[in-house]
């Protein structure tokens, strides 16, 4: 029998009814906590049908009354089955997670109950101290989520738990990893005065330093000292990544932290305990210690250690460089040192130690540091690093695809040593090239020259991979400057090319690698260049994958240096050949720059030759599938041409006839993926439809028989696709209109309402798969105008359908904003279908609610992209034109003001005087992360869009990207416009001038209601309606002018 924790007791709530609640949530009857036990212990069942039956039974009770009491019950109690607590204290993570408030966009963010929120408030800091490390992290991720929402606003406690728990000895774990939370929440934020994170280091700091001091005074500390220690050093470095706190510039104060980092950083690590395992040994905590100090350090000097970067920090400034820059730098060549003789420093570790070193070559003081070691540490600790190693080979072996990935990522080159190692030797080069260019030349050829003579079985092929790389990295140098500018032909003719026919594998890479940096030298004897350009297309069949990416990403620069072509027209076959199968094994976006320059360079002819290659390998794989296997591999080889059809197909975008001339072997490809159920690939068959119905010129016959097809997958197999057919269905209807209207055989028009309304109707139906729908009928009523009466009625009926059934602000202004473009479409239809509906007076409450929301900056909450404000405009501004006797429920006055309050809005965004944009530039540096309840007056986040490039790329990759409400996946201007990619007839269309044009048409038709409209108008709406007719004027001046130049120009 499951017992209740005796420590469950702590719940509380403020106040006799919250008192009473929680008297109501620990008389549950044992079998209720024994059920939801059973339910939880079925969900760990090897069997997957129970699994899966356990877990639809935890969705089913996740909104059931006191589940979340339940849940935090079993957590708690230490008699029950610690598998079921683990999967309980998931559970119970993943449901703050998702539907904690203000979360924006859950379809059950009011489900919650308050006294639920108050009671997880109430109790989740004192179940932290009270559960083990395995449940604490899920914990810890619950109250991550309740912080970025609640603190300090609607929940200042956690601060104050955290300044009482560092003083009670036993509880200072507990209360460093609160605090850790705290702190990160508001790293990317400044800690000026009055900052959440200044009220942070103020009242923690002074307790931080006393436990910090205690602890590195430990003779012999433990492990769990470690992870203190670790806890603190987070703090510190969040608190410092935008810049440094007011209290540490007390030089006493400061004095003393980096006294304590020094002690920890000089400290030998305990041999004691060390893991024997790689993986395990690089995260034991006092290699964790070493790494968070050195990270403190870096901060502290990158950002605060060089004077042109600090100008209101001098007295820190002051205080680093002069007292602690150097004694950081002895300590960490010390540090290094260890690396010479084979002992354990983690990657990381030495990567951050080889920053701060790099970064010191340019202040003279610290060079003079590091001169009298400079050999040393150049040619024993960091020319070694740089050469392959251990790690590289198991990769080469185990992983060649991943091997070749890591060797173009910049994410990887961030923390890797061996990058770090050469960035060192580049900026040594570069800043103190006059007495070590030299040095460097000559240790290469003194490697290369041992290479040489030594017998075939003791090559040192890795030392000689690493003055390989060496060479190429300082290709720039020694391009420059004599007289080593003279020597490169032969360096590469005698040390670089016959790599390239190496028996090891590596150096045929890196040979080719390093060929490709000197490709636009001037050979004396162009037989060279040749011999290099021969050898580098015969690597491309070469047995190993990352040889074969290395030498095709090298014939770009070989490409680009080649001085007659017809050295390649020859090869051109071959080329196409392997890069059509290098496409299929290994995505990298180097070598599409390589077929970006092939494309440059031989023109239409080539373009053609290579599209027909890869129509012809596409049909060759999917005509020869003779078991399962081959069909997989097959799929697979498929998959990369039409990944390299859409490069091309992009690359060629400014060459429209030229998809004239691909169009009947592209529709027969797109025939057979569109009719052959593959998931896999049907999301780029999408994005080759976009370039091609984007880019040519008219939608041809051919191309609208793939409509059908396409309709087809998306209302049986690929619904999951939805949200990618967007882009392809606006350039079908804007480019083809007059055809989607007059064809019926087949009927484009039926086919496409008819998955729009099965999408809308469906009540499972995923929100993005919604929004694109409602999409759709914009682009519809929008290209249509006027066309298409017969479909309003339908589109208007289930959007109300589905507002009624939402709860979601987000998905509530989308259903309105369908209801602005049918008002823009015909108005007086659309308020006569309304009224049948009886929805007049509910849909402009809340259309007229949803456009007064504001946030706490000012700012308003909803409609905030252009297109979307637009909208609205154009659709409030066309209800001005519905007879005043079919518009009894509203009042024109209240109307008038709705619109010209939405066009000021508008008017002003255009002109870029938001007040929240500067809100956000101001408060968090422009990054658009960490929108909290604390910015949000009802809930509504940052949409983070980033700004636009009109690109049909971008276009797609918005349309198509995984929904997100909450907008949070992007970092740029929150006012830019996704929608306005889309191609629209209301793009042409100034809300303002056809404000001022509705208006004229009104004084026209019925003056004497005109001017008793106007002179019943507020003032304050009087003088917006004066500014923005003033507004309208200039517009249209401004495009009369060009309209005059440019018939000028004509002329």
């Amino acid at each position: 029998m499951l017992k209740q924790s005796r420590c469950f007791l702590l719940l509380h709530h403020r106040g006799k009814e919250s008192s009473a609640a929680c008297h109501h949530h620990i008389c549950f009857g044992a079998m209720d906590l024994q059920s939801l036990a059973g339910i939880l212990h079925a969900a760990l069942s090897p069997n997957p049908h129970e699994r899966k039956e356990a877990l639809h039974s935890l969705d089913q009770l996740q909104y059931a009354p006191q589940h979340l009491v339940r849940l935090m019950q079993i957590i708690v109690d230490n008699n029950c089955d610690m598998g079921v607590r683990h999967v309980a204290s998931i559970h119970f993570k993943n449901f703050i997670v998702k539907n904690w408030s203000p979360i924006y966009g859950s379809d059950v963010q009011h489900r919650m109950l308050q006294s639920d929120e108050d009671m997880v408030r109430d109790n989740i800091l004192i179940f932290i101290t009270q559960v083990p490390p395995l449940l604490r992290i899920q914990l810890g991720e619950c109250l991550k989520t309740i912080i970025n929402s609640d603190y300090p606003v609607k929940w200042p406690h956690p601060l104050e738990w955290v300044k009482h728990n560092l003083r009670c000895e036993e509880e200072v774990y507990c209360a460093l990893f609160v605090l850790q939370i705290l702190s990160k929440r508001f790293m990317l934020i400044s800690t000026k005065k009055g900052a959440p994170g200044y009220h942070i280091v103020e009242e923690t700091f002074p307790h931080l330093r006393y436990i910090f001091n205690r602890l590195v005074q430990i003779v012999n500390p433990s492990l769990e000292a470690a992870d203190l220690i670790k806890f603190i050093c987070k703090i510190f470095w969040y608190s410092i990544h935008v810049d440094i706190p007011q209290h540490l510039f007390d030089q006493d104060i400061f004095d003393v932290w980096m006294v304590s980092f020094l002690n920890l950083l000089e400290r030998p690590v305990p041999s004691e305990g060390q893991p024997v395992d790689p993986e395990l040994r690089k995260s034991w905590g006092w290699w964790k210690v070493k790494k968070w100090i050195a990270n403190i350090l870096n901060r502290l000097f990158t950002r605060f250690g060089q004077f042109e970067m600090v100008f209101s920090q001098r007295t820190v400034f002051t205080m680093f460089h002069k007292h602690y820059a150097g004694k950081i730098l002895e300590c960490h060549l010390n540090l290094l040192n260890v690396v010479r003789f084979g002992d354990y420093l983690p990657d990381r570790v030495i990567n951050l130690i080889l920053q701060y070193l790099t970064i010191s070559i340019s202040r003279r003081s610290l060079y003079a540091l590091i001169q009298p070691r400079l050999d040393v540490l150049l040619f024993e600790i960091i020319f070694p690093l740089i050469c392959f190693n251990d790690n590289d080979q198991k990769l080469w072996d185990e992983d060649p695809q991943e091997y070749a990935r890591k060797g173009y990522d910049i994410f990887e080159d961030m923390h890797s040593p061996s990058t770090a190692a050469m960035d060192f030797v580049s900026e040594l080069v570069r800043k103190r090239g006059k007495e070590n260019l030299q040095k460097c030349i000559q240790f290469i050829v003194e490697t290369f020259k041992r290479y040489d003579e030594a017998s075939i079985e003791y090559k040192p092929y890795r030392q000689k991979d690493g003055a390989l790389r060496v060479f190429g990295t300082l290709h720039d140098k020694f391009k420059e400057i004599e007289p080593y500018k003279s020597e490169l032909e032969h360096m590469l003719v005698h040390h670089v090319f016959p790599e390239l026919n190496s028996p090891v594998g590596h150096l045929r890479a890196k040979a080719a690698w390093v060929a490709g940096q000197y490709a636009h030298i001037s050979f004396s004897y162009q037989n060279n260049f040749q011999r290099a350009l021969q050898c580098i297309v015969l690597r491309l069949q070469d047995s190993e994958l990352p040889v074969r990416v290395d030498s095709f990403v090298a014939l770009r620069s070989f490409i680009e240096a080649c001085k007659d072509m017809n050295e390649i027209f020859p090869i051109l076959p071959r080329l196409l050949d392997e890069f059509s199968k290098l496409m299929n094994e290994v995505e990298n976006e180097a070598l599409v720059f390589t077929l970006e320059t092939m494309l440059d360079k031989f023109g239409e002819d080539f373009t053609l030759a290579l599209y027909y290659n890869l129509a012809g390998v596409f049909w060759r794989r999917m005509n020869t599938i003779k078991d399962d296997d081959e069909a997989s591999r097959n799929r697979a080889t498929g998959s990369g041409c039409l990944r390299a059809i859409s490069i091309i197909l992009e690359s060629v975008s400014c060459l429209p006839d030229l998809f004239v001339q691909i169009e009947p072997t592209f529709v027969l490809i797109m025939r057979r993926m569109l009719t052959n159920n593959d998931q896999e690939s049907f999301k780029k068959v999408l994005e080759i439809l976009s370039h091609v119905t984007c880019f040519s010129r008219t939608i041809s016959p051919d191309m609208w028989s793939l409509w059908p097809l396409m309709m087809e997958a998306l209302t049986d197999w690929a619904t999951n696709f939805f949200p990618n057919a967007l882009v392809p269905i606006n350039h079908y209807i804007s480019k083809g209109t007059a055809h989607f209207l007059t064809c019926k055989e087949p009927d484009y028009q039926q086919s496409l309402g008819n998955v729009i309304l099965s999408v809308m109707s469906d009540k499972n139906m995923e929100d993005n798969n919604i929004v694109t729908a409602l999409k759709l009928i914009e682009v519809v009523l929008q290209n249509c105008r006027g066309q298409v009466d017969h479909w309003v009625s339908p589109f208007i009926s289930i959007t109300v359908e589905r507002l009624r059934q939402t709860d979601k602000s987000y998905l509530e202004c989308h259903f309105i904003q369908m209801i602005a473009d049918a008002l823009y479409y015909n108005a007086t239809l659309t308020i006569s279908i309304l009224k049948k509906l009886g929805v007049v007076s509910e849909i402009f409450h809340l259309w007229f609610d949803l456009l007064s929301q504001v946030q706490k900056n000012g700012s308003r909450a909803n409609f905030r992209k252009k297109h979307e404000r637009k909208v609205c405009c154009l659709g409030l501004t066309s209800l001005l034109t519905v007879p005043a006797d079919q518009l009894q429920e509203l009042a024109l006055g209240d109307m008038l003001c709705a619109t010209l309050d939405a066009l000021h809005v508008y008017k002003d965004q255009i002109n870029g005087t938001l007040r929240d944009k500067k809100y956000y530039e101001d408060e968090d540096g422009g990054d658009g992360l960490y929108a909290s309840d604390d910015e949000m007056y009802y809930g509504f986040p940052n949409d983070g869009y980033q700004a636009n490039a009109i690109t049909l790329g971008k276009c797609f990759a918005r349309a198509t990207k995984p929904f997100n409400p909450h907008g949070g996946g992007d970092s740029g201007d929150e006012y830019s416009d996704d929608d306005e990619e889309l191609q629209s007839p209301v793009q042409e269309v100034n809300p303002l001038v056809f404000f001022v044009d509705t208006l004229k048409a009104m004084q026209s038709l019925d003056p004497s209601g005109f001017k008793n409209l106007h002179q019943t108008l507020d003032p304050v709406y009087q003088h917006i309606a004066r500014n923005i007719a003033r507004s309208a004027e200039e517009i249209e001046n401004e495009k009369l002018e060009k309209a005059i130049i440019n018939m000028s120009l004509q002329e």
